[in-house]
């Protein structure tokens, strides 16, 4: 498996946009086993996504699907700036 967890900024004011156009633009992924879109519990301008994929192919691939194609043009403009991104090898998931 493959894992990546990202901390992506944005405007306070923008934040649950941001949280509603990746959680709709990443349904029906193929080889996504999970993809958890949270909000930062100390930060208002903050959120991160958790996710977990069969291999590293199958996330390189999800990036040229339609639907996170039009995800990627919603959100790009809301994003301010990148946090922590860390790569995992997932071993278990529950």
């Amino acid at each position: 498996m493959y894992g990546l967890i990202s901390q992506f900024m944005t405007q306070p004011e923008k934040r649950d946009e941001l949280v509603q156009v990746l959680a709709e633009g990443s349904k029906g992924m193929p080889g996504c086993l999970s993809y958890v879109v949270a909000r930062d519990a100390t930060r208002d301008d903050a959120i991160w996504v958790t996710e977990v994929w069969t291999d590293k192919r199958s996330h390189a691939n999800s990036l040229g699907l339609p639907a996170v194609q039009v995800a990627l043009g919603k959100g790009r403009p809301l994003i301010t700036g990148m946090g922590t991104r860390i790569e995992t090898l997932p071993v278990s998931l529950v």
